[in-house]
């Protein structure tokens, strides 16, 4: 049997399970911002019903505390002096839960997702949601995946101080006033502002003593991490173990199948209302134009800190915006694909194991970084780390028979060499590739 297809025994049959009882408000919120960011129709970047459903599994997961897994929402109390707004001016903040026993010097910090916004009127309809504004947010989260206190769920993260950073400026924490209120329109372009003020928060309650710490983020929220990963080290200790995992950050700048760079145009919209340049990495921007310094892959080989990247090869957010938005399909062939991959005929799986191809190329040079780690698995999916599911359970996608936690704590702890790339779709059985077509019922 080959590596990619062993896989721990099952304690539990595949049954009936909702993803949607385990999600906030805000995680189905972010629907609305893909559709938003690309006028198109519903893509969450969260975990949605699979082709393959399993049970939350309880009895595999013995003494769970469900009711302590929610943390409450703190507003950031330096906001206001600081100016730090989300789009509507509104006080952004996060949840935090402290961190006991051996991890009580520990810090992980998980930035949320969720699109971006490149015109007034995109902008303004987030001031409407979660995604522009902290009155629509939940005054709780659930904390799971990645930021999970159960040693089952999160083996080596468990007992850390955790921070879940919510999202409400529609630029990966980048933006900068310099374009505020056009039009007699009023949006707050405060995204860096926020970063700032949150990390000098999260410093005065006892980041700044920090022994070992991992910035990660999901989607948005892992593009802000790879922009603000080396900014983030020089907060803290010198001596401090410091890396930063990017959970489906990696977009690639692609043309799409009518031969449009769709995304480069649409990042350079949002990168020049917002005046996001200044945030970009400087050795990017003095040689290429800032929208390309938006692409991790024009970026990636600056960063100083050590990187792990969280990838799916098949990512169905990437699918739907970059490689066939709608724009370039303008008959539809392509709607049953881009919704459930199992429905994609052999001509549209070509040219989805070519865009697979492009993501290799692209990491090629990474992955001689010996500092670096991937994990680039073919599951139709997107955001991995933050669910219990993805992250580390027996439903967990597996490649050389580690699970995405395991291949993580490895690269975080140098217990060994974390370069695991799946083989091409469909031969991976541990997917569970997401049937976005239930969203359209």
């Amino acid at each position: 049997m080959r590596a990619n297809q062993q896989r721990l025994p099952r304690s539990v049959a595949d049954g009936a399970f909702s993803w949607r009882r385990q999600l906030s408000k805000r995680e189905w919120a972010i629907a609305g911002a893909a559709a938003t960011a690309f006028a198109a129709f519903l893509f969450i970047i969260s975990p949605i019903s699979v082709s393959r459903t399993y049970t939350d599994s309880p009895a595999y997961f013995h003494g769970e505390d469900k009711g302590s897994e929610w943390v409450p929402f703190t507003s950031s109390l330096k906001a206001q002096e600081k100016s730090a707004f989300c789009l509507d001016g509104s006080v952004p903040g996060y949840h935090f839960r402290r961190g006991f026993g051996s991890g009580i010097n520990s810090w992980l910090l998980h930035v949320e997702g969720g699109g971006w916004c490149n015109t007034i009127p995109l902008c303004s309809a987030r001031k409407r949601t979660a995604l522009g504004s902290s009155i629509y947010m939940d005054r709780q989260a659930q904390f799971l995946g990645i930021l999970s206190h159960n040693p089952l769920h999160n083996p080596d993260f468990f007992n850390w101080n955790k921070v879940k950073i919510r999202y409400c400026d529609g630029s990966s924490f980048s933006s900068h006033p310099d374009h505020e209120f056009r039009n007699e329109t009023q949006l707050f372009y405060r995204g860096q502002l926020i970063w700032e003020t949150i990390m000098d928060e999260l410093l005065a309650i006892g980041m700044s003593i920090a022994e070992m710490a991992l910035l990660t983020g999901c989607s948005a929220g892992g593009l802000a991490t790879l922009i603000h990963c080396d900014s983030f080290t020089d907060l803290l200790p010198k001596n401090a173990n410091v890396k930063c995992l990017a959970d489906a950050g990696f977009f690639l700048n692609e043309m799409d199948i009518a031969g449009n760079r769709t995304i480069e145009s649409f990042y350079q919209d949002v990168i020049h209302l917002q005046g996001i340049a200044k945030s970009l990495n400087h050795d990017c921007v003095a040689r290429s134009e800032p929208s390309k310094c938006f692409f991790p892959q024009e970026f990636i080989g600056n960063i100083k800190t050590p990187v792990f990247l969280v990838q799916p090869a098949y990512d169905f957010w990437q699918i739907a915006h970059i490689l066939v938005p709608q724009s370039s399909d303008p008959s539809g062939s392509w709607a049953s694909c881009k919704l459930n991959i199992l429905k994609c005929n052999s001509s549209q799986l070509e040219i989805l194991h070519s865009y697979r191809n492009a993501l290799l190329k692209i990491l090629n040079e990474f992955q001689k970084n010996p500092k670096g780690g991937v994990f680039v698995d073919s599951c139709f999916v997107h955001c991995q780390t933050w669910a219990t599911e993805t992250w580390h359970s027996p439903s967990s996608p597996r490649i050389n028979n580690k699970t995405i936690a395991e291949s993580v704590g490895d690269w975080y702890f140098n217990r060994r060499a974390a370069q695991h790339v799946d083989c091409p779709f469909p031969c991976n059985p541990t997917c569970s590739h997401r049937d976005l077509s239930l969203l359209m019922h």
